[in-house]
């Protein structure tokens, strides 16, 4: 299918193809089997159309695709560079495993409104596909906001207080932080540069001040919210209330890493890396993201409640690519590039394994878990899985991320950034091992230290979608080479 279509048509049509989804699926909201057919077919054309675009763009294209000018020196546009590549990449393939887990998770669980999950997922899924093809700062703010609007009824789909406060505070920070942020920095930029094209060198360099620069650097950081840098990183444990699906996609398929994403490509693209070295605006940032590395960690040790725990591991890995960022050497934002990779596949995987453990037995603490893993061996294995990538151990896809951004540190300079991730490394393996520990070591309670537990694991679906994305944990550990090459022609 996709041979018939030029690589700028394939852009458009990856960008047009979940939206068209989304107004399928509610044809079929009596049909549930249906219904949940369109969602698969709409991840899956989706997915195939964008690793038909990875071969031209590893060949040096950049395919582009103008939609309408909306004014003067502003369009919407979409062109696909190698780090929006990436992230396309990831997002169509994770969403496949995404809608696969939430067929079992969302019928075990008799979750009301099933419809409005499935399209409101797909416009989230189009409105990241929009930003990360986007050729211009005003198209990717547009599709920016989209994300965050989309996303707000799945923060708030069980509709009960607790959902309804999670999902106020989802906008005002999100809303808040893009329109009074974000937005200033994007018409500062054109003021300054007179373009918001995404620019291989960046667009800013000779432009200011080093004083301005780094000023610009903070509104875009905090502005853009969803990467959750601390102290504006909240809503993200408080939308924990959404059902697992959803957390899986805030944390590992969209939202959050739209935030890191923009901040790297913005870094890339619009300063230039070596505007912000030269200048020395990037410095505060270094220590900023090391800072809200390690205290996203020590909180994450605290926290009883295991999707709570696994929200402060996520504010603590984004943390690395915002790190990489602001390092800003070619060596840190591949590495940046690839920990958005892998830490999407491992993250995915231990929200897929939490949520399976809530839909078999109904469990929702760290200190519930004993005995789990006689109980549910399989998920318990892939949670492991997933543990040891995002602690980055080797043969799994988190050792590259974290390495790479260790050589990136030591070509910027600062020896000490290794020591913190090294720290940070420890830390995760505080939070997230000991769970697996108490799970397969433990007795259940009420049983005897040599009692053989009956094995209730979550249904099929659910353990198809978690033992897909283990294995893909290990696969991204031989695919760290394809994929430096990749983000080398950024």
């Amino acid at each position: 299918m996709t041979a018939a279509f030029s690589p700028e048509c394939l852009a458009l049509l990856a960008v047009l193809t979940p939206f068209i989804g989304a107004l399928v699926i509610p044809l079929f909201h009596k049909f549930p089997n249906l219904r949940e057919t369109a969602t698969l077919v709409t991840a899956g054309m989706l997915c195939l159309i964008a690793f038909s675009l990875l071969g031209p763009v590893l060949g040096g294209a950049r395919p582009e695709a103008h939609v309408i000018d909306v004014a003067p020196g502003l369009t919407v546009a979409f062109k696909v560079e190698p780090l929006g590549m990436l992230f396309a990449l990831i997002a169509s393939s994770l969403w496949i495993v995404n809608s696969i887990y939430s067929i079992g998770y969302m019928r075990a669980n008799k979750e009301p409104r099933q419809t409005t999950f499935y399209v409101c997922f797909a416009i989230a899924l189009g409105s990241t596909i929009g930003l990360a093809f986007a050729k211009n700062l005003f198209t990717l703010f547009l599709f920016y906001e989209a994300l965050t609007l989309s996303t707000y009824p799945l923060v708030t789909h069980k509709r009960d207080a607790e959902a309804v406060r999670a999902g106020r505070l989802y906008l005002l920070m999100l809303l808040g932080s893009s329109l009074l942020l974000f937005l200033p920095a994007i018409i500062a930029t054109w003021v300054l540069a007179g373009t918001l094209d995404f620019t291989p060198g960046g667009i800013l360099g000779g432009k200011a001040s080093a004083a301005v620069i780094a000023a610009l650097l903070a509104l875009y950081v905090f502005g853009i919210g969803k990467a959750a840098v601390m102290p504006l990183h909240f809503w993200l444990p408080a939308a924990m209330v959404a059902p697992t699906p959803v957390s899986a996609l805030l944390h590992a398929v969209a939202v959050v890493k739209a935030g890191v994403f923009t901040i790297v490509k913005v870094v890339v693209y619009i300063f230039g890396i070596e505007a912000l070295t030269k200048t020395g605006a990037n410095e505060w940032l270094i220590f900023v993201a090391s800072a809200s590395l390690l205290t996203a960690s020590f909180i994450a040790l605290s926290r009883d409640n295991l999707k709570a725990r696994l929200a402060y591991s996520t504010v603590s890995q984004l943390a690395y690519v915002v790190l990489g960022a602001a390092l800003a050497t070619p060596t840190s934002i591949i590495g940046s590039g690839l920990q958005i990779a892998m830490h999407a596949a491992g993250k995915i995987t231990l929200f897929f394994c939490a949520g399976a453990i809530y839909t078999a037995h109904h469990l929702t603490e760290v200190s519930q878990l004993k005995g789990i893993g006689r109980k549910m061996p399989v998920t318990l294995l892939a949670f492991l899985v997933g543990s040891l990538s995002i602690i980055g151990l080797p043969p799994l896809g988190g050792t590259w991320s974290k390495w790479t951004l260790a050589l990136g540190a030591l070509d910027a300079g600062y020896a000490i950034v290794v020591g913190v991730l090294m720290l940070s490394s420890l830390l995760s393996a505080g939070y997230l091992l000991p769970i697996v520990a108490r799970g397969f070591f433990l007795p259940p309670p009420g049983t005897a230290p040599d009692d053989n537990a009956a094995v209730e694991e979550a249904p099929t679906a659910c353990l198809i979608a978690l033992c897909c994305t283990a294995a893909l944990c290990v696969v991204l550990f031989f695919l760290a080479g394809q994929i430096e090459t990749l983000l080398a022609g950024m």
